[in-house]
């Protein structure tokens, strides 16, 4: 009669699964692909005119988009068990390669960030960024949720050896980067709130230590954005020309190519760190309106996607990875309008950049293949 009443349940909950399509054995998800293509046209067009139109700039950003999809289709593709079991060494390669980059790195503005290998050099933070989540996940899925201390102790210890060797290089965005991503699977995974606020005791009480070993140019940019009039010529231009910009394109904004600060070059860094100014200035508040509109739907089909995978380790990895895109594009919107310090983060898909686009790619990649290798109960 068991058996009977077994059979019964498996013929049953067969039914009730549901048949994948044609698309499904792409292992992408379609509304997030439309999306990405959308957001990197947008970016296409912007960085057009932020480049003072050098086709040159936006033919390569294209090709280092197209190196980006390519990345994210084939590891959409990797079985998330796969991502899980190579996660651990692939971050201790990582960290491997981390001191490396302080012992013989290669400097470039005062930076030591990359490896110099025969023809190309590489800068493995950015492998950090993807490899550290899947870590932390790996970490704490294989148990009960929530974590206990001693776990959330071990999840801590990882996410700090990369942090701090990335301060060392010193690269303050990236380090913010991907400390965030390793909290955020902690947060996702059900922490209790009171090591939440012990954690964040014990960061206040750190803050006057952390301000001892800045280095100068990482005090002067905490100064500027306190004052940035103290030194309008100097460390406060790029903030006040940023400001100007955006004031200045109003609702509807001057026109594309029509903007006066880029184009005339008062806005540094307008192809990168601070594109979104030169779109302020030639789109106004609709182009504004319109990319974060782009984002916010971005992240809420990734967290939608996040909610709707059953296992832990696909859950707490598709959550960090899309909270950490929007820490991207978060800190990159204060800085250039001046309500946080700059710290050198890219507008995800925006500014000019190849190394960064892939690293987003290959995140999204993560999330599609944890969703779409799931099983779906209707």
């Amino acid at each position: 009669m068991s058996k009977d009443f077994s059979r019964s349940m498996q013929n049953s909950s067969s039914h009730l699964r549901s048949k994948p399509g044609l698309w499904s054995y792409t292992h992408l998800d379609a509304p997030m692909l439309i999306l990405l293509i959308l957001l990197c046209a947008f970016g296409l067009m912007v960085l057009y005119s932020a480049s003072a139109e050098d086709s040159g700039y936006v033919m390569r950003q294209a090709v280092r988009m197209g190196v980006g999809f390519v990345a994210m289709i084939f590891i959409a593709q990797i079985s998330p068990s796969l991502l899980e079991r190579w996660a651990p060494w692939v971050y201790g390669f990582g960290v491997i390669l981390l001191i490396s980059v302080l012992l013989f790195g290669v400097g470039a503005k005062g930076a030591q960030r990359w490896l110099a290998l025969p023809g190309f050099r590489i800068q493995p933070s950015e492998i950090i960024k993807v490899v550290l989540p899947l870590t932390v996940a790996f970490c704490l899925a294989g148990r009960p949720l929530p974590p206990t201390l001693k776990q959330c102790c071990i999840a801590l210890i990882l996410i700090a050896i990369p942090t701090l060797l990335i301060m060392k290089q010193p690269d303050l965005g990236t380090s913010l980067v991907i400390a965030s991503s390793g909290i955020f699977v902690l947060l996702f995974s059900g922490i209790k709130w009171r090591y939440i606020f012990l954690a964040m005791g014990a960061a206040g009480a750190c803050l006057p230590l952390l301000w001892m070993f800045m280095k100068d140019y990482q005090k002067q940019r905490v100064m500027t954005f306190l004052d940035p009039e103290s030194d309008p010529l100097g460390t406060g231009w790029n903030i006040i020309q940023s400001k100007t910009a955006i004031g200045s394109g109003g609702y509807s904004g001057k026109g594309w190519l029509e903007g006066t600060q880029s184009q005339l070059n008062f806005l540094p860094e307008s192809h990168t760190d601070f594109i979104i100014a030169v779109l302020a200035e030639e789109q106004g508040l609709i182009g504004v309106a319109t990319l974060i509109g782009l984002y916010v739907l971005i992240i809420a089909r990734g967290l939608w996607m996040a909610s709707n995978i059953s296992d832990s380790f696909g859950r707490l990895v598709c959550g960090s990875i899309i909270l950490t895109f929007f820490v991207f594009i978060f800190v990159n919107i204060g800085m250039v309008s001046g309500i946080l310090p700059v710290v050198g983060l890219p507008l995800p898909m925006m500014s000019y950049g190849g190394t960064s686009i892939v690293t987003l790619m290959m995140g999204f990649g993560v999330i599609m293949s944890v969703y779409t290798h799931r099983n779906i109960v209707i």
